[in-house]
């Protein structure tokens, strides 16, 4: 044993299979099979070692003759990986090239034996230690799964995901109508509902429904996946392209499910995708209740004993889908959703800006540089619109504030009779801004006018029928309300064809 660590030492050192062997008296074979034992050489290093201690100095100089003919052949292995991917390119060929370059190189058979073992060296694996709670491996099945539909017979493919948690391999599956986002995110949410937690780290495959720009280093990930993650609080760090060992895991569940799940649906009907699902999670069950292969404990023991306390807190509510769009907020402080035709305020002092607005199921937020600026309910109905008071400006805030009952309970603060006639003015035929106008100026004149003579006017207006602003301001601006009444009270209806009568009359302050 000392004999072999001493050649080994001295090869280290630089010294020459030749020189080992005279040194500690032992044949040159001897050496090199002592090598070969500590991986040192290759088995087949030629007979003849350069390295000698005499030549020692003048392989310096010229480097290439101290190669043995296994370190010339293994400089082209790192590129011929790649050129065997090219169509028609064979170890053949490489092997042809080879030999017109190196005339006194290996034959077809060790060069094929080589690299073949080249490439085992590089398809070394390392053993990963998965933590609890740490990460959730996602993935769709490359087979599909289908039901058929009750009302047509028409056979619905449907896609079958599948997330494994990386401590405790507790798996989660479902059938889903497609890979799209919105079914991805779906599937996604309902697995960590199933969980009852939130890992730390979600490893998707590179479908667009999550990685919109895939990349070995900076993957731009899809802006509602990330903002579902980010509502869950955890992160999102995809696989590799072509790289399937980055989620091995989930990978390998794939292939135990299609044994354990698919052999199970083989044969049967299913006439729903709820019912399909239920098929599904019940084989599920059963895989994550089954014992490891010489163990005593399964995958739902592991989950249930370490890996769900290891999980964060579930938020109180799901992620809701949103539709981005742009909008810049117009001068009267809102921003029209186009697809729903409504429109949404905005604080005044945003005016001008251009603001992100997310559109959920039953809820707007808008944003400004990443800030919340504004939540509304959803409003469906076009061309309506939904203002907060605080929003508008003290004069908009006023004005925002203008509907029926405003004006009839001020007019009835003033009289009856006041609240009388602007009721008449709210049932004309126009448009409500321009009534809401009309009442407002009328109900002014109790500052302007006092409140015994509006209420006079307002008599005088009602025994005319006479129903407008321009009345009200006409009589008050003439101090003419007191006596237009008395003489209206005591006029003698007379018809002549040569009387216009008080139709012509109520035309003039009309």
């Amino acid at each position: 044993m000392n004999t072999v660590q001493q050649v080994g030492l001295m090869y280290r050192q630089g010294v020459g299979i030749k020189a080992i062997a005279r040194n500690l008296s032992l044949s040159k074979n001897t050496v090199k099979k002592y090598l070969r034992e500590m991986e040192l050489i290759n088995s087949t290093q030629e007979e003849g070692d350069c390295r000698t201690d005499i030549d020692l100095a003048s392989n310096e100089e010229h480097p290439d003759e101290c190669k043995s003919r296994l370190d010339i052949l293994q400089e082209y292995f790192p590129d011929y990986g790649n050129l065997l991917k090219q169509p028609g390119m064979t170890l053949q060929v490489l092997w042809q090239r080879y030999k017109e370059i190196h005339k006194d190189g290996y034959e077809y058979s060790q060069f094929c034996y080589h690299y073949q073992k080249y490439n085992v060296t590089r398809q070394a694996v390392m053993h990963f230690e998965h933590e609890y709670g740490d990460r959730l491996y996602l993935d769709f099945a490359g087979k599909k799964v289908s039901y058929v539909e009750q009302g047509t017979g028409e056979i619905i493919d449907c896609e079958f995901f599948v997330a494994v948690q990386g401590g405790s391999q507790e798996t989660y599956a479902q059938a889903c109508l497609s890979q799209q986002k919105a079914d991805f995110i779906e599937c996604v949410q309902d697995a960590l509902f199933y969980y009852g937690g939130v890992p730390k780290v979600l490893i998707p495959d590179n479908l667009k429904s999550a990685v919109t720009k895939a990349s070995r280093y900076d993957p731009t990930l899809n802006e509602d996946f990330l903002s579902m993650a980010n509502h869950y609080q955890c992160t999102v760090m995809p696989a590799r392209s072509l790289k399937p060992r980055d989620k091995s895991l989930v990978e390998r569940h794939v292939s135990i499910l299609y044994t354990r799940v698919f052999t199970k649906l083989h044969g049967r009907t299913f006439f729903s995708l709820h019912e399909l699902n239920e098929a599904i999670g019940k084989y599920v069950e059963e895989h994550n209740n089954m014992l490891f292969q010489g163990k005593e404990y399964s995958r739902r023991i592991l989950f249930d004993t370490y890996e769900k306390e290891a999980l964060s807190p579930l938020p109180a509510t799901r992620f809701e889908l949103k539709d981005f769009v742009f909008a810049t907020v117009m001068k009267n402080c809102h921003v029209q959703y186009r697809v729903d035709k409504h429109y949404y305020s905005v604080p005044y002092r945003y005016i001008g800006e251009k603001v992100k607005v997310a559109v959920g199921a039953s809820t707007v937020e808008i944003y400004l540089k990443n800030n919340r600026i504004a939540l509304h309910a959803r409003d469906r109905r076009p061309y309506k619109y939904t203002s907060v008071k605080d929003h508008l400006p003290s004069g908009h805030q006023y004005v925002s504030e203008w509907n029926p009952d405003k004006f009839i309970q001020w007019g009835e603060r003033i009289d009856p009779s006041v609240s009388e006639y602007i009721r008449k003015i709210l049932d004309r035929p126009a448009y409500p801004e321009t009534l809401y106008r009309g009442c407002s100026g009328i109900l002014q004149f109790e500052k302007k006018a006092g409140k015994s003579r509006l209420v006079a006017a307002c008599k005088l207006g009602l025994h005319l029928q006479s129903y407008s602003y321009t009345f009200i301001q006409g009589v008050l601006s003439r101090n003419t309300e007191s006596i237009e009444i008395e003489e209206a009270e005591t006029t003698i209806e007379v018809e002549h064809e040569n009387i216009r009568g008080n139709a012509y009359y109520q035309s003039l302050f009309n």
